[in-house]
């Protein structure tokens, strides 16, 4: 298989048609190999618009919607990333190619693991995989310069919003099973916080998602 005219048709057929117009995402797009990043049995697919399942209830985000994120986002150089979700390391090896460090975090050993072999072998140096629950944050680093969370919640939880730096983003799929938004939320002062609705899509559910608390008073 042409890998190369495969990513090629991926980003000129798939992404930049809705609108993923940066040139700087698009050139990530073209430069970090998104085979290298599926299982084996899926690399034949790598680079279509099929929804690739990672086993233990992971799966990868359809490539125009890691485009559409990335843009979102607009990760500088300078930037220290949480990342909540790890993944195939895919999407963490998108965002260090852009940012200073990336921190991903996923509650499943097996994907924190797969994450970890994916992007030792790809030679990512600037980000560190770790195994645990990061939905509310993780505070042992905060705070951040931009967080992504690359799966679906009810809500944004407050402890996680704490951990934006002033002048930082948040990125997060908001809402039920079949109706999200994606958001943005921008830090403008300590305790002051900007939210932008980008566009609506359902993605997978974040299986630690937090749960609404359905007490009535």
């Amino acid at each position: 298989m042409n890998f190369e005219q495969a990513r090629f048709n991926m980003v000129e057929q798939q992404i930049r048609p809705w609108e993923v117009l940066d040139f700087g995402v698009l050139d990530v797009l073209m430069s970090v190999r998104r085979e290298e990043f599926v299982p084996e049995a899926y690399k034949g697919v790598a680079l279509s618009e099929a929804e690739i399942p990672l086993g233990h209830g992971g799966s990868m985000l359809i490539p125009v919607i890691e485009g559409k994120v990335l843009q979102a986002v607009q990760v500088k150089r300078s930037d220290k990333v949480l990342e909540i979700g790890a993944g195939s390391g895919y999407f963490a090896a998108l965002l260090a190619a852009k940012a200073d460090w990336v921190r991903t975090v996923d509650i499943e050993p097996a994907l924190a693991s797969m994450a970890h072999d994916n992007l030792k072998r790809y030679g990512v140096e600037n980000v560190i995989v770790e195994e645990g629950d990061a939905i509310c944050g993780w505070p042992s680093n905060a705070p951040y310069d931009l967080i992504v969370v690359s799966g679906g919640v009810p809500f944004i939880p407050e402890s996680l919003l704490q951990q934006i730096k002033v002048g930082g983003r948040l990125f997060a799929f908001v809402g039920e099973p079949h109706l999200m938004t994606a958001q943005l939320v921008t830090c403008l002062a300590e305790g002051q916080f900007r939210t932008e609705s980008l566009f609506e899509n359902a993605v997978p559910m974040m299986r630690n998602a937090p749960q609404k608390s359905h007490f009535k008073f």
